[in-house]
């Protein structure tokens, strides 16, 4: 495959053990994620979500940055509309300071997903729909030109060139392609459906500064081991905790497959709707999966999830894909 592979990590927590652990296994991929040679190393945003440890991208990123030498290291994404744009250019200015040439700002609009979460935030749902105004203040404070607030200065992110991706959701593409940006894109909805929305991403394209041509990531999750069975059995925690989480209300840690109950009808079905669209098999199965991907959206990279209750088979399975792409696929490329 010639397209970069990298690497999106949510800090999942696992039954039986802390967050704190989850935070310390994370930063522990990071550095196992730069020896097998991928591109990118990057981390999530969820509040209050018992099965994600993950809320602070910017200061685990700085941890992860400490660990690592070489391996770019970023957000998918801050979530934007939760924060202040002038706090979030700080952030970064400071990761790229102590990490240059290395910190990717990954951005989306997603708020919390419960009313208790967004009133504890200060935020309601209609604050995503500022996306593009605070993006543009964000990137404001790097390029020093700040319209809404004259004289205030995004230091030490001013004059910094933080490479910037927008997380693709509702009119995301567009913006995106509006404002010169990469977009970070999901097959959600077929892989036909999202090659339309980066077809009209390219085509809608301003350069920038930052971005002088399109630049596309898909994003998918991926499972590689010696069978197929297997293969899909490590992708069941996190489907079961997506279909607790629509049945319940709630995102539990991840357990082992072997603990997961016998589903009811519904509980089946919504199990097969969460794997619909995952990649999973042997090295040759999943090869011919991947290239398709990327033969129908034309991605220029594609970063990877795979999160599942045993860190073993989970890194096991990342060793596969870093020897199924090869070296012109990594960092070397």
């Amino acid at each position: 495959m010639d397209v970069k592979i990298s690497v999106l990590d949510r800090s999942s927590t696992r039954e039986g053990r802390s967050t704190s652990a989850a935070l310390r296994e994370t930063l522990q991929f990071a550095v196992q994620a730069e020896q097998l040679g991928y591109h990118r190393f990057w981390v999530s945003e969820h509040h209050s979500v018992p099965g994600v440890a993950g809320s602070a991208p910017t200061v685990l990123a700085a941890a992860i940055g400490a660990a690592t030498s070489t391996i770019r290291v970023g957000t998918g994404g801050v979530m934007l509309p939760n924060h202040q744009p002038l706090v979030v250019a700080e952030q970064f200015g400071v990761l790229d300071s102590l990490y240059p040439g290395r910190i990717d700002m990954g951005l989306g609009r997603s708020v919390g997903f419960t009313r208790g979460i967004r009133d504890a935030l200060g935020r309601d749902k209609g604050d995503a729909a500022r996306f593009g105004e605070q993006l543009r203040e964000l990137l404001g404070y790097f390029s020093g030109d700040v319209e809404r607030y004259p004289g205030v200065h995004g230091i030490p992110a001013e004059g910094l060139r933080v490479p910037a991706f927008v997380l693709a959701t509702g009119s995301g593409a567009l913006l995106a392609a509006e404002l010169g940006l990469a977009l970070v894109i999901a097959p959600i909805g077929g892989q036909a459906a999202t090659a339309e929305k980066i077809k009209a991403y390219r085509e809608a394209f301003r350069p920038s500064a930052l971005w002088p041509r399109p630049y596309v990531v898909v994003s998918s999750a991926v499972a590689i081991a010696d069978t197929t069975a297997d293969a899909r059995r490590l992708l069941l925690p996190e489907a079961w905790s997506m279909v607790e989480s629509r049945t319940k209300g709630v995102f539990p840690p991840l357990r082992a497959a072997e603990e997961i109950p016998e589903p009811t009808p519904k509980q089946e079905a919504l199990l097969e709707e969460s794997l619909r669209g995952q990649i999973w098999g042997t090295a040759a199965e999943v090869a011919p999966l991947l290239s398709g991907l990327v033969d129908v959206t034309g991605a220029d990279e594609l970063l990877i999830t795979t999160s599942t209750f045993d860190r073993a088979e989970m890194l096991d399975s990342y060793a596969r894909l870093a020897e199924l792409a090869g070296p012109r696929a990594l960092r070397s490329a």
